[in-house]
C-alpha cells in the first residue's frame, strides 16, 4: 500500500488512531488535550466509522473524575473505551485508574502531558501529570513526535487488548500535541489486520451482563487482599514482549524502527543521555552534530516507561557507555531524584559495571529546550565529576543547579527554511499559518513543521508562529532562533519586542503598518533601521490593517499577510498558493457564509498586489533614536515612574524575555505571590481605533464607562483647583446632577489600554443622533490621550460619595479595582466584575475558578486587580477548576472564625471596666459587624480608639488579640467567581453544597454558555440548537436552569442579569445579594468570541439587550427576605419577549452554522430551542404570579 502523507498535529494523530479502536469515548475538556475528543466527536457527527464499522459514541461528562468513572463503567459493560486528558484532569482520574488496572480492563488514556498547578497554574507541557499516575498500574507508552503519536498510539491500543493491562499513551503537551508536522498516516485496514479479535471477543464476553452475571468490586479482608493483588503479576510481565512485537509490526508497515527503548547515536558511545518525549528529537540533532565532529555520544529514548523493562534497556545500551545523564521533565521536591533518574539508577544496582549516572530537570511548563541546552548536558558529562541534580534552560543563582548554556549552534537539517510570524491573538495569524503548513506539507514534496507560542492573554495577546520546511524530516522541537523570514502583523510591537532578533543576513522582513514610506523614516526605531541596513535585509511593508477594514474583515489581517508570505517566500508558485489558500478559506469559513468567504479571497489577492518594497538607505546604519520614538505612540511612563517589580520582572516578561530571568528573581515570591495592579503599566496600544469623546454630544449618563470591558473609560469630576491645573486640551463640561454643583465633568479614555471593541460608541445615546464617542484611529488620539489620562488618574481625586453608588451614573464615579485585563476585545464577562469591584472592591475577597476569568484575571505578570490610595483592594486567588466554591467557602469560614475571635475579646472587654470611648466604639462595631459599609466606619473608630491605649493586665490579652486581628475588623465581601463550565458542570457539586451551607458568600457566574477558556465546548449551560464542541450537530437537550435549582432551597438569593438589557436591575441585584446575610447567586449573561457574533465583538452589549428582548435570556430576582415579609420572593424583571427569537439565533454563527452543516436537523432544533425558551419564561410567569 502506498504511503499517505498528511499534515496534522499530535492531537490529531492520536485522535485518528484512537478512533479506530474505540466504541465509546468519555471525556471532559482540558487544555491541551481537548482537540482529541473534539475531533472524535466531529468525525462521529459526520459518520466516520471505526474498524468495527461503527461511529464512536462520545460522551461529555461534568468533570474528569466523572469521565473516568464513565470509562470504567463502559469498559465493564463491554465497550472498548478511551479518554483524553492532561494535568489536573489526569490526577482526578487516578482513583478510577487504580480500579481499571486492578480489574484488568483494556483501555487507553491519551494524555497530552502538562504541568500540574503548584505555586502557579501552567497550561503548558511537562511530565508532572503522568509521573503522578505512574503508580496506578497502567502501562505507560511515550511518544516523542507527531509521527510517533500516530505509530505508538496504535501500539498502545493493540497491546492493551492483547495483555488486558490498560495504557497511558502520552506525549508532550503543546510541543507535540499542537506541533503541526507532515507525517505518514497508517490506514485503518492495517490496524484491523493487526488487532487480536479473539482478545476483543473475550473482553466482551467478560463484560457485566445479566445473561451471565458475576460480582466485581468486592470488599476484601486481610486474609486474601494481598494474595489477590499479587495474582495479576503475570499480565504485567507479558507487556514488554507484547509491546515489542507490535512495534515490529508497525515497523513492517512504516519502515520506522521502534523498540521499548530505542538507541540513537554512536555504537561505541561513552557519554549518553536517557530521556523521553519531544526532547529526544532535539537531542538527535545535537548527536548528529557532535558525532560528525568525532565525539562518541548517543541517547536512549524511552518509549515503554511502565512496565520498565531492564531486558529491553540493556539490549540497546552500548557496552562502551561510561557516563549517563538522565533528563526528567518534572520536579519531585524532597526526593533524592526525579522518577526516570531513579529508575535508571536502580537498573544498575546489581550490575558489575557501574557507569556514572547523573540526573537533571528540563523543560518544566514548556520551557523551550534548545540544542544549546543539550550541548550543556554533554559538556557536563565530559567533566571528571559531572554535576548531579542539575537544571538546564534556566539560570539558578540561588541553589546553583543550572548548567551553563554554550553559544547557539544551528543543528537543523541543511536546507531547512525557518519563518516567524508575530501576530495578535484573534487576528487569524495562527489559523492562517496552520493553513500554510498544510498547503506546503500536503501539496509539495517538502516536509513541514509549525509550532505556535502564545502568552496567556485571551484574544489580543501575543502569538508567534514558528514555521519550518525543507527536503528532510524536521526534528527541531524547539522555537526558531535564527530565521530566514520574519513577519510582523501588529505595528505597536515594533517598540515593545525585538522582533528582528535572529533574522539572518539577507533574510526577509514583512511589516504590516499604517505608516507610509515617509512615516517609516520618522517612526521606525533606530535599532530596527540599523539591523535592517547592517544585515542587508529585504524589507517589505503592507497596510493589511487598512485593507482588512476596507474589506469588512475588522482586525483579521491573516489572509493578507499569508498571501504576501507565499509571494515573498517563493516556496511554491504564487498562483498555486492562491488556489490552495482559496480552498482553505472555503473549508475554514464556508459555514460562515459566502460573504465571509469572498472577503477572505479578496484579501488573498490584495496581499500579493499591495506589497511595498522598501529600499533601505545607507544612512540607517547610523540611525539613532529620538527620545520620544515609540512606534508612533506616546511614552506612558518614564523608567523613574515604574516600581522595581515592573522594571525588573513585568517589563522583562512583557518583552518576551522572561526566559532570561534568573531564579533569584523569585526570592520572596516562592509561593507564587504577585503584586496587584501591574496591568496598568503594560499600555499595550493594540487597538486600531479608540473612542474619542465629543463633549458637545455628551449627556453625562456614564453608560459607556459602565459597559467598558477593560475599564479604560473614566467619568471624571474636577473641582476648581483641579480644572485650573489641567493640561491644555483637557476639555470639560459643567457637571450635571444633584450633588455635583460647582464641579466639571469629563470622559477620559486611556487609548493605550483600549482594545478597540467599540461597545462604548455603540451604546452611547448621544444627542440628536450624534454620538458623544466616535471610534478614531489610535494615532490621532494617543499623544494627547496619554497625558490627559495621566492627569485624570494621578492628579484628580475620586469623588465617589456625591451620588448614589447603586446607580448607573453614580457607580462609575467609583474607582474600578479591576482594570486593563487581558480579556478579549468586547468580552462580555469583565464589565460585570468591574462593577462589583467598584461597589465593594476595598473589602472584597475573591475565589476565582480556573477558566477565562482566571486567565484574564491573573496571567503573570499582568495583574488587573488593583489597589486604592490606601493600599486596599480585592484579594484574589485561584485554586482549581473543580473546587472554587469550596475554596471560597474556606476563605469565608476562616474570616468568620477570626472575626468571632474578635467578638469574644470585645465581649470580654465589655464585661470589664473600660473607658467609655472604648465601650462606645466596641458597641458600635458589634451592632454593625455584618453590615459591609457601616462596619468600615466602625472598624476605623476601633483602631483609632486603641491607638496608644495602654491596657491593664486584665485587658491586655483581649486588646492585643483585637490589634493582632485588626485586618479582620471590616466585614469582608466574599465573592466566588467563575464561568458556566465550573458552575453548571465540574464545580456544581461543590457549588450546591456551598449554597446549601447558608454561609454569607456571593457567587457570580459569568455565563457564556460554553467552556470559553478551553475553546468553546458544550456545557450544561449551552442552549438547545447551539453548535459547540461535543455538540457538533447541535445540542439536543435544553439548558440547565441553575438559578431555579438554587432557589428551591428557599434561603439562597438568586438573580439572573444582563447589563445590556437592564443595568439598574443588575445593580439592584448586586446590592441585594451583597447585603443579604446568606448565600447569593448571580448569573450574568456574557456574550463570547466563541459565539461567532456576526455583528462583531463591538456589539456584545447590544447582544445582551437583544437576548432579553427575544426571550432567549430572562431577568429575575429571587429574594428570600421578601418571603419573610409575606411577599412573593420571585420578581420577574424582564418583560414579555418582543423580538424575533429566530432572528436572534441567526445573529450568531453557533446557531446559524447548524443550517449549513446539518440542514435536516436545524429546523427541528430551532423550533425546540424556542419552545424551551417559552417554557422557561412561562415557568417564571407562574412563579411571579404565585400568592404568598
Amino acid at each position: 500500500m502506498s504511503k499517505v502523507m498528511k499534515t496534522m498535529d499530535g492531537n490529531t494523530a492520536a485522535a485518528y488512531v484512537s478512533y479506530a479502536f474505540t466504541d465509546v469515548a468519555a471525556i471532559f475538556p482540558i487544555t491541551p488535550s481537548s482537540p482529541m475528543a473534539e475531533l472524535a466527536d466531529e468525525w462521529a457527527a459526520h459518520g466516520q466509522k471505526n474498524i468495527f464499522g461503527q461511529t464512536v459514541k462520545v460522551v461529555e461528562m461534568q468533570s474528569e473524575g466523572g469521565a473516568s468513572g464513565a470509562v470504567h463503567g463502559s469498559l465493564q459493560a463491554g465497550a472498548l473505551t478511551t479518554t483524553y486528558t492532561a494535568s489536573q484532569g489526569l490526577l482526578l482520574m487516578i482513583p478510577n485508574m487504580y480500579k481499571i488496572a486492578g480489574e484488568l480492563l483494556p483501555a487507553v488514556f491519551h494524555v497530552s502531558a502538562r504541568a500540574i498547578a503548584g505555586h502557579a497554574l501552567s497550561i503548558f507541557g511537562d511530565h508532572s501529570d503522568v509521573m503522578a499516575a505512574r503508580q496506578t498500574g497502567f502501562a505507560m507508552l511515550a511518544s516523542s513526535s507527531v509521527q510517533e503519536a500516530m505509530d505508538l498510539g496504535g501500539v498502545a491500543h493493540l497491546s492493551t487488548l492483547k495483555t488486558r493491562v490498560p495504557f497511558v499513551h502520552f506525549f508532550d503537551g503543546f510541543r507535540t500535541s499542537h506541533e503541526v508536522q507532515k507525517i505518514e498516516v497508517i490506514d485503518y485496514s492495517e490496524f484491523e489486520r493487526l488487532v487480536d479479535m479473539d482478545a476483543v471477543n473475550e473482553f466482551r464476553a467478560r463484560a457485566l451482563n445479566p445473561e451471565h452475571p458475576v460480582t466485581r468490586g468486592t470488599a476484601q479482608n486481610p486474609d486474601i487482599f494481598f494474595q489477590a493483588r499479587e495474582s495479576s503479576n503475570k499480565f504485567y510481565e507479558a507487556v514488554p514482549d507484547v509491546v515489542a512485537d507490535y512495534m515490529k509490526e508497525i515497523e513492517k508497515i512504516t519502515g520506522r524502527e521502534y523498540k521499548p527503548f530505542n538507541y540513537y547515536g554512536a555504537p561505541d558511545a561513552e557519554n549518553i543521555i536517557v530521556a523521553m518525549g519531544s526532547v529526544t528529537e532535539t537531542a538527535e540533532e545535537v548527536i548528529d552534530y557532535l558525532n560528525a565532529k568525532g565525539e562518541k555520544v548517543g541517547i536512549v529514548i524511552v518509549h515503554l516507561y511502565r512496565p520498565f523493562s531492564s531486558k529491553y534497556f540493556f539490549d540497546v545500551l552500548p557496552k562502551t557507555v561510561k557516563k549517563i545523564a538522565v533528563l526528567d521533565r518534572c520536579k519531585e521536591p524532597g526526593s533524592v531524584g526525579e522518577p526516570l533518574y531513579l529508575d535508571i539508577k536502580s537498573l544498575f544496582y546489581d550490575k558489575e559495571k557501574q557507569p556514572v549516572i547523573v540526573g537533571g530537570r528540563y523543560g518544566l511548563g514548556s520551557k523551550d529546550t534548545t540544542p544549546a541546552q543539550i550541548f550543556a548536558v554533554y559538556n557536563n558529562l565530559k567533566q571528571d565529576e559531572p554535576k548531579n541534580n542539575f537544571t538546564i534552560g534556566i539560570v539558578d543563582d540561588v541553589t546553583f543547579t543550572s548548567l551553563e548554556t554554550p553559544e547557539v549552534v544551528n543543528t537543523s537539517a541543511p536546507g531547512t527554511v525557518r519563518c516567524k510570524f508575530w501576530g495578535l491573538g484573534s487576528d487569524g495569524t495562527v489559523g492562517a499559518n496552520k493553513d500554510a503548513i498544510k498547503i506546503i506539507g500536503d501539496h509539495t514534496n517538502m516536509y513541514a513543521q509549525g509550532y505556535f507560542s502564545y502568552d496567556s492573554k485571551k484574544s489580543g495577546g501575543i502569538t508567534v508562529s514558528h514555521l519550518r520546511f525543507g527536503k528532510s524530516p524536521i526534528r527541531s522541537t524547539y522555537l526558531i532562533d535564527e530565521a530566514d523570514f520574519v513577519s510582523l502583523s501588529q505595528q505597536s510591537y515594533v517598540a515593545k519586542y525585538d522582533v528582528l532578533a535572529g533574522l539572518k543576513k539577507g533574510g526577509t522582513f514583512l511589516l504590516n503598518t499604517l505608516w507610509s514610506k515617509e512615516e517609516l523614516e520618522e517612526n521606525l526605531p533606530a535599532k530596527y533601521k540599523k539591523y535592517l541596513a547592517e544585515k542587508n535585509i529585504n524589507f517589505y511593508t503592507i497596510n493589511a490593517t487598512k485593507i482588512a477594514h476596507e474589506l469588512g474583515l475588522g482586525n483579521r489581517t491573516n489572509m493578507i499577510i499569508q498571501s504576501a508570505f507565499f509571494k515573498l517566500a517563493d516556496v511554491i508558485p504564487a498562483d498555486e498558493a492562491v488556489e490552495y489558500l482559496n480552498k482553505a478559506i472555503e473549508k475554514s469559513y464556508g459555514k460562515k457564509g459566502d460573504a465571509i468567504v469572498n472577503m477572505n479571497k479578496e484579501a488573498v489577492q490584495k496581499g500579493i498586489t499591495e506589497l511595498v518594497k522598501i529600499e533601505i538607505p545607507e544612512l540607517w546604519k547610523n540611525a539613532a533614536d529620538k527620545e520620544t520614538a515609540d512606534s508612533g505612540l506616546a511614552v506612558p511612563f518614564t523608567e523613574e515612574e515604574k516600581p522595581d517589580f515592573i522594571k525588573d520582572v513585568a517589563d522583562v516578561m512583557n518583552r518576551q524575555e522572561g526566559d532570561n530571568l534568573p531564579v533569584s528573581t523569585f526570592e520572596g515570591r516562592e509561593d507564587g505571590t504577585f503584586p496587584q495592579g501591574t496591568a496598568a503599566y503594560e499600555k499595550r496600544g493594540i487597538a486600531v481605533e479608540v473612542p474619542k469623546w465629543v463633549a458637545e454630544n455628551c449627556i453625562q449618563c456614564n453608560q459607556c464607562a459602565f459597559v467598558c470591558p477593560h475599564a479604560v473609560i473614566r467619568p471624571t469630576l474636577l473641582n476648581e483647583k483641579e480644572k485650573a491645573a489641567a493640561p491644555k486640551g483637557f476639555e470639560t463640561l459643567k457637571a450635571i446632577g444633584k450633588g455635583l454643583e460647582g464641579l466639571e465633568y469629563r470622559i477620559q479614555i486611556s487609548p493605550l489600554d483600549c482594545t478597540g471593541c467599540g461597545n462604548c460608541a455603540d451604546i452611547c445615546p448621544g444627542k440628536k443622533g450624534n454620538k458623544a464617542l466616535v471610534m478614531t484611529p489610535i494615532a490621532e488620539e494617543v499623544e494627547e490621550g496619554v497625558s490627559n489620562w495621566k492627569y485624570a488618574s494621578e492628579k484628580v481625586t475620586i469623588k465617589d460619595g456625591l451620588m448614589d453608588k447603586i446607580s448607573v451614573k453614580g457607580s462609575q464615579f467609583c474607582k474600578p479595582y479591576f482594570e486593563f485585563s487581558g480579556a478579549c476585545a468586547g468580552c462580555g464577562e469583565t464589565a460585570y466584575v468591574k462593577t462589583v469591584t467598584q461597589l465593594f472592591g476595598d473589602r472584597m475577597m475573591i475565589a476565582n475558578a480556573t477558566g477565562c476569568s482566571s486567565i484574564w484575571g491573573a496571567s503573570a505578570p499582568s495583574t488587573p486587580y488593583t489597589t486604592d490610595a490606601n493600599g486596599r483592594g480585592p484579594s484574589w486567588a485561584n485554586s482549581l477548576f473543580e473546587d472554587n466554591a469550596e475554596y471560597g467557602l474556606g476563605m469565608a469560614t476562616a474570616v468568620r472564625q477570626m472575626r468571632d475571635s474578635i467578638q469574644l475579646s470585645i465581649d470580654s472587654l465589655l464585661e470589664k471596666e473600660i473607658p467609655q470611648n472604648l465601650r462606645d466604639v466596641f458597641n458600635e462595631w458589634v451592632e454593625t459587624k455584618n453590615n459591609g459599609e457601616l462596619s468600615k466606619a466602625a472598624s476605623e473608630k476601633v483602631i483609632e480608639a486603641l491607638k496608644g491605649f495602654k491596657p491593664c493586665d486584665a485587658c491586655a490579652k483581649d486588646i492585643n488579640n483585637i490589634l493582632d486581628k485588626k485586618d479582620y475588623l471590616v466585614k469582608k465581601s466574599q465573592w466566588i467567581i467563575g464561568g458556566d463550565g465550573w458552575a453548571y458542570d465540574i464545580g456544581y457539586g461543590g457549588l450546591d453544597h456551598v449554597l446549601a451551607s447558608g454561609e454569607d458568600v456571593n457567587v457570580l457566574v459569568l455565563d457564556t454558555e460554553v467552556y470559553s477558556n478551553t475553546g468553546g465546548q458544550s456545557s450544561k449551560s449551552t442552549q438547545t440548537a447551539a453548535i459547540a464542541k461535543f455538540a457538533a450537530s447541535g445540542k439536543r437537550v435544553k439548558k440547565k436552569d441553575l438559578g431555579m435549582i438554587a432557589s428551591t432551597y428557599g434561603y439562597v438569593y438568586v438573580a439572573q442579569v444582563a447589563i445590556g438589557a437592564d443595568k439598574n436591575q443588575f445593580l439592584k441585584a448586586l446590592k441585594e445579594a451583597e447585603s443579604y446575610e446568606g448565600p447569593s447567586l448571580i448569573i450574568a449573561y456574557a456574550p463570547c468570541i466563541n459565539h461567532g457574533i456576526k455583528a462583531g465583538m463591538g456589539k456584545t452589549v447590544d447582544r445582551e439587550k437583544k437576548a432579553v428582548e427575544a426571550g432567549y435570556w430572562h431577568l429575575y430576582r429571587f429574594n428570600p427576605l421578601l418571603k419573610e415579609e409575606g411577599k412573593n420572593p420571585f420578581i420577574l424583571d424582564s418583560k414579555a419577549p418582543s423580538a424575533s427569537f429566530r432572528e436572534f439565533l441567526e445573529g450568531e454563527v453557533r446557531y446559524s452554522s447548524l443550517k449549513a452543516s446539518f440542514p435536516e436537523t436545524a429546523e427541528e432544533l430551532y423550533i425546540k430551542a424556542e419552545k424551551d425558551a417559552k417554557d422557561r419564561y412561562e415557568g417564571y410567569i407562574r412563579m411571579a404570579e404565585m400568592k404568598y
